[in-house]
């Protein structure tokens, strides 16, 4: 694993407003109405992290302009700065979605992918696209990305997402490391996870892990920040994030982000 010298991790500032505690949570209608985005100041710049939808947000960052999974159509990203890479962790829907990668995606833009989304694109755009599987990694502009496993590990769950398949990302900025799970419960990859200082958690069933074992795992790894996301679906939302904020200790912030319109499932 790439290592960066680092200052403490305590040490991060948050661009947004502080909240007394190691918990924040912003109540959805209050984040949703500012359309709130987070900027985190870390050793090699400012990152400012924008939900969209689901499993899709947009990063700010030193290295360019970071799409993760952008699904949802063109108009879900009216008035973001244009893509330099777009990052996706797996084939579903709700991850991967052709039409709107041809919207985001400009000539320019780099594209990293796990191998079975990789061929599924379309020749033109393989040309601008990297595949990188479990265990490997990628590079963009200095930025090293490892693609961390992303699977079930619960018997009735594993066909969903079968062990060597799908891709979560650690991306290496100097002196911030930023896990992104994709659609995964709480392997053993992810528990062994160590300096996360912004990590993604997915919890939803039948497809990923419920809030249980999601703030289990965070409470082991213990990333700085945490966003719970994709958190709606087909159970229709019984996953809660605030219940999830609650059980993932003092060592961990959560951040809650305006990832749903009101009645949307995902």
């Amino acid at each position: 694993m790439t290592e960066f010298a680092r200052p403490s991790r305590r040490h991060f500032l948050i661009g947004t407003a502080a909240a007394a505690g190691a918990v924040t949570i912003l109540p959805y209608a209050a984040t949703a109405a500012a359309h709130a985005a987070d900027t985190f100041d870390t050793p090699a710049g400012k990152i400012t992290i924008s939900p969209v939808s689901h499993a899709s947000f947009v990063a700010e960052t030193p290295v360019g302009v970071i799409y993760v999974d952008p699904v949802g159509g063109a108009e879900k990203y009216e008035g973001m700065p244009a893509a330099d890479l777009v990052l996706i962790t797996h084939e579903h829907g709700d991850h991967y979605n052709q039409d709107t990668l041809d919207a985001v995606v400009a000539e320019g833009t780099q594209i990293i992918a796990n191998p079975a989304v990789y061929a599924m694109l379309p020749t033109a755009m393989q040309a601008q696209a990297s595949e990188v599987a479990n265990g490997g990694t990628a590079s963009f502009e200095g930025l090293s990305i490892e693609a961390i496993p992303a699977y079930n590990i619960t018997e009735e769950r594993k066909n969903f997402h079968p062990e060597g398949r799908d891709n979560g990302y650690v991306l290496n900025f100097e002196g911030f490391r930023m896990y992104v799970s994709g659609d995964t419960e709480d392997t053993p990859e992810m528990r062994a996870l160590e300096n996360i200082d912004l990590a993604f958690i997915s919890m939803n069933l039948p497809f990923t892990m419920d809030a249980n074992a999601a703030a289990s795992a965070v409470a082991e790894f213990k990333p700085t920040y945490v966003y719970p996301y994709h958190y709606r679906g087909r159970d229709g939302g019984t996953q809660d994030p605030e219940a999830f904020a609650k059980m993932v200790g003092t060592d961990t912030e959560v951040k809650m982000g305006d990832w749903y319109a009101p009645g949307e499932l995902g």
